[in-house]
């Protein structure tokens, strides 16, 4: 239960297409993130400031629109200039998305490979159909 009062659990969140979880490797790398847009949550994302009591964020948004959590987190950043945020998302230097984190300064670690995401629409042993990157606002 979340000390911010900004958790909420009234009622179960349905599966989507995004209920695609962040492999368990790198959640053991960002263990001590705060995630924003954790896996089956009615944590509401777009209501509180990540960064007002975390310096490191780590978000895996919904892939299908990136947008609304991009800008939410170079907004962040802005605010909170010694904060850390890293985002996993799909590899597409074509969106408006991936535009505004390049002028908003971010750096692109590509990832080798596709990943093998987990949940409840992963099918076991199946690899992503697309790149991933890495980006980090820091």
């Amino acid at each position: 239960m979340s000390d911010w009062g900004y958790l909420r659990i009234e009622e179960e969140r349905p599966i989507t297409s995004d209920d695609h979880y962040t492999p368990e490797w790198i959640m053991k790398i960002f263990a001590t993130y705060h995630d924003p847009c954790p896996p089956q949550s009615n944590l509401d994302a777009f209501t509180y400031d990540w960064c007002e009591h975390h310096d490191q964020v780590y978000v895996n948004p919904p892939y299908s629109n990136p947008l609304p959590w991009v800008r939410k987190a170079i907004r962040q950043k802005e605010i909170y200039p010694d904060s850390t945020i890293v985002m996993l998302l799909k590899h597409d230097s074509s969106t408006k998305w991936y535009a505004e984190l390049v002028e908003a300064g971010a750096r692109f670690l590509m990832v080798q490979g596709r990943l093998n995401f987990t949940g409840p629409n992963a099918i076991k042993g199946a690899t992503a159909s697309f790149p991933s990157v890495f980006v980090v606002l820091s």
